[in-house]
């Protein structure tokens, strides 16, 4: 394109283009977490563990992410790689999947589900997706419509509110109460929901807060973390529920196989009632799948015989070195006098504690926390304002069980070193 002039060079001013940003893109990062890490790594290497901390030749220790298969303890299974590598070798599926994903894999989801449920799930109710993050993309799309609101957590994944918003939908954020165990706080989803009120989203076991709610709770009131359980309560899923009113499971093989590089997720519908069906919801999804790109038709190839093989002592060796995480996570917090945990994590892979900044010197808030954490310790946590949650942090307790020790002992040293003097008074006589 010339600018007019004859001398081939483009335009000197934006104006004069015929195009520019979608506005309602920018401004997105800050809502994600990997945005957020980003802000709080970018000084590391500039930092070179400086001011007081001394981290030169240390090793990183990632506490703010959400994967640990970086870790061996953490490792998938080898039926998982071998159902991949089968899949590949077999020459069936190097072709485009179907829209809504084959149907072997959908079949051996639905019985995979239906496990924990009181009815059958079946292919035609699970719909494939590229990880979970595609599936919360296509449900908010399919839910939007003019002055449409969308119920989620505070505490939460933000993403919901990112695709909300990109989606010109309201979101109204109800409180999980650190005093009950991360319960939901029901008479504040009363008076949030009205007759725009087009879902609620609960994450359980709960991402950020570590905590597992009961069916009881549960009949009050996005199943990644599905079975990472280690403590009292035991693994409900809201499909039980789906009689009463119509459920959209969203999940993944990320958590509890160990792989989120493998983007496989899935969209199911628990509605024995036929809501979905009556509201063309079903259809809308489908619609939208006919339009977007599938997970890898490979992996979508390997779900049968990975879930059929994989042997229960995996899923039980994961869950114990979670469970011994968390002891850990658990202990060697309280040796910490600016941070407060108020409930030891019982599933997931996470816990949010809450940052005293009184008790601190030269620090404005979680990110700065965070941002000068990194710098000086090598150490990263997640500031709590990534979760709708200021002067909070969310630490992730999925890595192995040295390095965290190593972290929380880091965490300890940074706090002491920016800890406020005491005040001593004597009285005189």
């Amino acid at each position: 394109m010339e600018d007019g002039s004859g001398n081939g060079r483009p335009p000197a001013t934006a104006a004069a283009w015929n195009f520019e940003s979608n506005g309602a893109l920018l401004g997105l990062t800050a809502l994600s977490v990997r945005g957020v890490l980003g802000r709080v790594k970018a000084g590391m290497a500039a930092g070179g563990g400086g001011d007081g901390g001394g981290g030169g030749g240390r090793a990183v220790i990632p506490m703010g992410h959400g994967d640990p298969s970086v870790f061996p303890c953490f490792r998938t299974t080898a039926d998982a790689v071998d159902a991949v590598a089968a899949a590949l070798r077999s020459g069936e599926h190097n072709s485009y999947s179907s829209c809504v994903g084959l149907e072997p894999a959908r079949r051996s989801i639905a019985r995979y589900l239906s496990r924990d449920l009181p009815y059958e799930l079946s292919a035609d109710d699970v719909y494939l997706t590229s990880g979970c993050a595609q599936a919360i993309e296509i449900i908010c799309s399919v839910l939007a419509r003019p002055g449409a609101n969308i119920l989620c957590p505070r505490p939460g994944y933000l993403f919901h509110e990112a695709r909300a918003v990109f989606n010109g939908m309201e979101v109204r954020y109800f409180d999980l109460l650190p005093e009950s165990g991360w319960e939901v706080d029901l008479d504040g989803v009363q008076e949030l929901a009205d007759k725009n009120t087009v879902a609620m989203v609960i994450i359980n076991p709960g991402n950020p807060c570590g905590n597992v709610y009961t069916s009881e709770h549960l009949a009050k009131a996005n199943e990644v973390y599905a079975h990472l359980t280690f403590g009292q309560n035991k693994f409900v899923p809201m499909g039980v529920f789906g009689s009463v009113a119509p459920v959209l499971t969203l999940g993944s093989i990320s958590k509890r196989w160990v792989v989120p590089g493998w983007r496989l997720g899935w969209i199911v519908t628990s509605d024995p009632n036929g809501v979905f069906q009556r509201t063309k919801v079903v259809e809308s999804i489908q619609s939208y799948l006919d339009i977007s790109a599938d997970p890898a038709t490979f992996i979508q190839g390997a779900i049968p015989q990975l879930i059929e093989n994989t042997k229960e002592e995996f899923f039980e060796k994961t869950v114990d070195v979670l469970r011994q995480t968390a002891d850990i996570c658990w202990e060697k917090l309280k040796g910490i006098s600016c941070i407060t945990c108020p409930s030891k994590p019982e599933g997931s892979m996470f816990v949010m504690v809450k940052l005293d900044l009184s008790c601190l010197q030269g620090i404005k808030d979680d990110m700065d926390f965070c941002c000068q954490l990194a710098k000086e310790e090598l150490v990263i946590l997640l500031p709590g304002c990534a979760v709708g949650y200021k002067n909070w942090l969310r630490i992730t307790f999925a890595i192995e069980p040295s390095s965290l020790e190593d972290g929380i002992d880091r965490l300890k040293s940074f706090c002491s070193r920016h800890s406020k003097p005491k005040v001593h008074r004597s009285l005189e006589t």
